[in-house]
C-alpha cells in the first residue's frame, strides 16, 4: 500500500468539518467499495472539491488523478487535496505517464479515482464518457467501481446536501473488454457512463420526493 501524504490525518479533520457543515454529504452504499485490493472508482466531476469529496467518503484513501489546473489558482484547495491523495495529470503529453502512475500504484494494491468525463461539467450534467479508466482496468485487471456525485441544486451550494453513491465493483470483461480494442474501451467506458446516470436519477427522485413532502407537511 502506498503510504499516505504526511497531512492526510489532518486533511481529513478539515474535510470533516467542511463536509458535514459547509457541503453536507450523504454517502450511499460506501460498503460496496472494498477495504483493501486494488480498484478503480469511476466519478462523474462537478467540483474541485470531487477528490477530496470521494477520499472523505471513504476509510481508505483514493488517489486521484485529476487535472494540472486543479493545482493552480489557489495554494489552499490544491495542498488540501494533495494531502487527501489526488496527484496532478497534465493533458497531452504526459498522458502515458499518468497511466504508467496510476499502473503502480495498482500494483501496490491501491485504489485509484478517475474522473470518467475527463474533466469538470460546466452545466452541471453529465458530460461524455472517456475510456482512459477503462484501459487501464483492463491492463492492470483491476475491477472499476462506478461512482456518482450529485448535488441538490445541480452545483456545490453552501448548506445544500450532496449525495454520494458507489455502484457494484464490475470487471473489464463483464464490461464486454474481450480483445482490449480501442472500440471495446469506449463501448465499457459508455456502459459505466449508463451506470452513473441510474445513480443520478436515482438521486434526483429522492430529492423531489423529498422536496413534494417537505410542501405537503407546510
Amino acid at each position: 500500500m502506498t503510504r499516505k501524504p504526511l497531512y492526510y490525518p489532518f486533511a481529513r479533520v478539515a474535510a470533516a468539518i467542511l463536509f458535514s457543515v459547509i457541503y453536507p454529504l450523504e454517502v450511499q452504499n460506501g460498503y460496496k467499495l472494498p477495504k483493501k485490493g486494488k480498484m478503480i472508482v469511476c466519478s462523474n466531476h462537478v467540483h474541485v472539491l470531487d477528490p477530496a469529496i470521494l477520499d472523505y467518503s471513504q476509510w481508505r484513501m483514493i488517489c486521484f488523478m485529476a487535472k494540472t489546473e486543479l493545482f493552480e489558482g489557489n495554494k489552499w484547495g490544491a495542498d488540501f487535496i494533495r494531502s487527501l491523495g489526488a496527484f496532478p495529470v497534465t493533458r497531452g503529453n504526459d498522458g502515458g505517464k499518468a497511466i504508467e502512475n496510476a499502473k503502480k500504484l495498482l500494483d501496490d494494491n491501491d485504489c485509484v479515482g478517475v474522473f470518467i468525463e475527463g474533466t469538470r461539467s460546466k452545466t452541471g450534467e453529465l458530460g461524455r464518457a472517456h475510456a482512459g479508466a477503462i484501459l487501464i482496468a483492463h491492463q492492470t485487471n483491476t475491477p472499476i467501481t462506478p461512482c456518482c456525485i450529485t448535488p441538490r441544486t445541480g452545483f456545490f451550494t453552501p448548506f445544500k446536501k450532496t449525495k454520494v453513491m458507489f455502484g457494484e465493483p464490475i470487471t473489464c470483461e463483464e464490461l464486454g473488454v474481450k480483445e482490449g480494442t480501442n472500440r471495446e474501451y469506449r463501448e465499457a467506458a459508455k456502459k459505466v457512463m449508463e451506470i452513473i446516470a441510474d445513480m443520478r436519477k436515482k438521486h434526483r427522485e429522492e430529492f423531489e420526493g423529498k422536496k413534494e413532502k417537505r410542501k405537503k407537511d407546510e
